[in-house]
């Protein structure tokens, strides 16, 4: 039986720790970063020196999504706390949260369950407004039409588009990148044509998203909480 895993070791890179697997069958090399905080590297048989290059290239990349994890654990949930729109970070002071300091300033900010509902109102409240101009953008642009948006929190998708020309969108979209949510959005207006994935349906995405290709390799390294 052919070996595919050459070797297997930890890396410590500026105070990261990352698991780095060389195996003989892989073409390109391969960054995560998992729900636990576990970064790993897949590469091929590469030197040193190649890995050292792409740390430093991606170290940016790895601690905004460290990041992104952090924000997301409600245990942590303070008056001190940032929060996550469009891929940057906000201070509590920020006017991007002047809505949640509101919500806040309404309850007993000693009840860790209270605080995390006022956040999830928050995310959905600005992912509502800003996503729904967003599809209707979209949709006058590529002249189509849709029978209902809806918005709700989801661990296994960005979106969906359903026979019934329903289009259900993930509220987290609004905590990463704007490029990518306006993706997401042309992924799912273009199901109201190719309730597929063949490549009509990828020529469509691909003519309102030229750069299409490289967001779905970006959006495929985001974590969903």
């Amino acid at each position: 039986m052919q070996k595919t895993l050459l070797s297997t070791c930890k890396i410590n890179f500026n105070d990261l720790e990352i698991l780095h697997l060389q195996k003989a069958t892989l073409k390109n090399s391969y960054l995560s970063v998992k729900k636990n905080g576990e970064i790993t590297l897949k590469t091929p048989k590469v030197s040193n020196a190649f890995i050292q290059k792409l740390l430093i290239q991606r170290e940016p990349w790895i601690r905004k999504q460290l990041k992104t994890i952090e924000l997301s654990k409600p245990i942590s949930i303070n008056l001190q706390d940032e929060i996550l729109l469009f891929g940057e970070v906000f201070s509590m002071d920020s006017d991007e949260a002047k809505e949640l300091r509101e919500l806040l300033q309404k309850v007993d900010i000693s009840e860790q369950d209270t605080i995390l509902k006022c956040y999830e109102k928050f995310y959905k409240n600005f992912a509502t407004l800003y996503l729904t101009q967003r599809v209707e953008y979209f949709a006058k642009v590529m002249k189509l039409s849709f029978s209902e948006l809806k918005f709700k929190k989801m661990r296994s998708r960005w979106g969906s588009c359903s026979s019934k020309m329903v289009i259900t969108l993930n509220t987290e979209l609004i905590k990463i990148d704007k490029e990518l949510i306006d993706f997401i959005v042309v992924h799912e207006l273009s199901h109201l044509v190719h309730m597929n994935h063949s490549k009509k349906f990828h020529s469509l995405v691909f003519e309102y998203m030229p750069k299409a290709k490289a967001l779905n390799k970006e959006l495929k390294a985001i974590c969903l909480l």
